[in-house]
């Protein structure tokens, strides 16, 4: 019987790694591509490794557009939207679970309606309303337009509703306040689901293309996306340079692998910490 264990085990586990490599192989192709020449890129039967590991290709991609800013410009807009979706998040999802007002069940169904609206359906009204505000290509624009996420709210407000009510009601018979219930007991409770929603906000918003690049024209604002379409169509001559190309590809996303890096503790205490809720 342990025999039949074992060799079950092992048959997952090989075929959990081998669907980890393929799901792991177009990045892997992406980074050993960056060392390439483009016959090698283009070789058949494909060539996996660079005969030679051309170095220069990173130093001419990294020179050939500003990519620095490119990166400054994502990593501040999304740092500065994760906070302030913590902040809104926490507050709004704070008063739908542990505050009794008549508006509770009707603003709760709104934002679940809202939640299954396409994205481009708002894209013309908040486009309108950024312009008569003055805020179209400018930071300003590009972070109070992404403040607020429904998807955000609804996550926290599963978390709240896991903490066990009597601790907010003995806090309340206490006499403390809401906003110290909310930032010194209810929020480091749901820590774990603060930085799950804090890594899938940053990345989001990392990689976020299309509405960025319909409410800005000032290639000095563009992020890392746009900033590698323009890279492509421009200095990649449409993939005629597709060494340079894929070295950008592969230098834009280190602050992703920066922030994994030193959140994935987090990322599975959160993951593991629903699993038990849910479980019991």
């Amino acid at each position: 019987m342990r025999v039949g264990s074992m060799i079950v085990r092992s048959l997952h586990h090989v075929i959990l790694a081998a669907f980890s490599l393929i799901m792991a192989f177009p990045f892997i192709w992406m980074i050993t591509s960056a060392f390439k020449t483009n016959d090698e890129i283009w070789a058949y039967p494909p060539v996996l490794l660079p005969e030679n590991l051309l170095w220069e290709n990173i130093s001419q991609a990294w020179h050939a557009a500003p990519f620095d800013l490119y990166i400054f410009n994502s990593v501040f807009v999304s740092v500065c939207i994760v906070l302030i979706q913590t902040v809104n998040t926490a507050m709004m999802a704070y008063a739908l679970v542990h505050m009794r007002f008549a508006l509770a069940r009707p603003l709760l169904a709104i934002i679940l309606i809202s939640y299954m609206l396409p994205v481009a359906a708002t894209y013309l009204p908040s486009y309108i309303i950024l312009s008569n505000l003055g805020l179209i290509d400018t930071y300003r624009g590009l972070i109070i337009s992404n403040s607020v996420s429904v998807f955000s709210i609804f996550m926290i407000y599963q978390a709240f509703r896991q903490i066990p009510k009597e601790v907010v009601e003995a806090a309340k018979i206490d006499g403390a306040p809401h906003r110290r219930i909310l930032w010194t007991m209810v929020m480091p409770l749901a820590a774990p689901s603060f930085v799950v929603m804090g890594l899938i906000t940053f990345i989001e918003m990392y990689n976020n293309y299309l509405w960025p690049s319909l409410i800005t024209r000032n290639p000095d604002l563009s992020l890392v996306s746009a900033g590698l379409r323009s890279f492509f169509i421009e200095g990649g001559a449409y993939g005629m340079n597709w060494a340079q190309v894929m070295a950008a590809s592969s230098f834009t996303i280190l602050p992703l692998l920066i922030l994994f890096i030193f959140t994935q503790k987090y990322i599975l205490k959160g993951v593991s910490q629903s699993y038990g809720v849910n479980k019991g």
